[in-house]
């Protein structure tokens, strides 16, 4: 039977891979742009790589408290800087090292992604609930149309997901009760995370997010209250 979901009047949504397709959207990206600048580089490499590194540069933050919160912004630069020199990649001016950075920023939506938020949002209140700092995600709505009614990023809670901090400072912020948030997700740990603070949960699969490289989020993998092919399926089942 489907879980209650009256009591719901937000849904929150993971970004990186749910909402939008960042390998792709940056691979074709920087490919477009090195051809112009007559760089040669292995960009599905350096993507892939650059990703592969995002949890751990997290971990430093929550690991050197001391050392105060640290945007995603720049976490992402660090990395990038260590990659182009890791895989050979030279010739890059510090402009080019921002514009790179940057495209984070200019990523695109999965095809179902703005007609599902925004038949979602003429009856619930919708926001990115993401490690995103704030800057990149409104960038990113800006490029992408997507259609939030505000911006909710780790950066507002000075704690990146999976931290207690970030589900239950979204309820706060929104004055509402852990269950009257829906975190929507297509990574089973964000879910389980949520779930065990009160969190009303989605799933929806994402199996090409990763690539030939993904191993796994390729289906449910938890007791959530939806579970959906895509955000229109979300839609339905929320009444949208």
């Amino acid at each position: 039977m489907p879980s209650d979901m009256s009591a719901v009047k937000a849904l929150v949504f993971d970004v990186f891979g749910t909402v939008v397709d960042w390998r792709t959207s940056l691979i074709n990206d920087f490919a477009e742009w090195g051809s112009t600048r007559g760089i040669a580089a292995d960009w599905t490499a350096l993507v892939d790589g650059w990703r592969a590194v995002y949890a751990a540069s997290m971990d430093e933050v929550r690991k050197n408290p001391e050392r105060g919160y640290v945007i995603l912004d720049v976490l992402h630069r660090r990395s990038l800087e260590k990659l182009v020199t890791q895989l050979g990649i030279s010739g890059l001016t510090d402009a080019d090292l921002h514009h790179l950075t940057m495209g984070w920023h200019r990523l695109h939506p999965w095809p179902d992604s703005v007609a599902g938020l925004t038949r979602l949002k003429t009856k619930y209140i919708i926001s990115p609930l993401s490690n995103g700092n704030v800057a990149l995600l409104t960038d990113m709505a800006k490029f992408a149309g997507l259609p939030w009614d505000l911006v909710m990023s780790a950066e507002l809670f000075a704690h990146y997901k999976p931290d207690p901090e970030t589900y239950l400072g979204a309820a706060r912020l929104l004055c509402l009760a852990p269950e009257q948030v829906m975190m929507v997700a297509a990574h089973n740990h964000d879910l389980k995370a949520a779930q065990k603070l009160g969190l009303k949960t989605a799933f929806v699969a994402r199996p090409t997010e990763y690539g030939p490289h993904q191993k796994y989020d390729f289906e449910a993998k938890g007791d959530w209250d939806i579970v959906a092919k895509d955000f229109g399926g979300i839609a339905d089942a929320m009444g949208c």
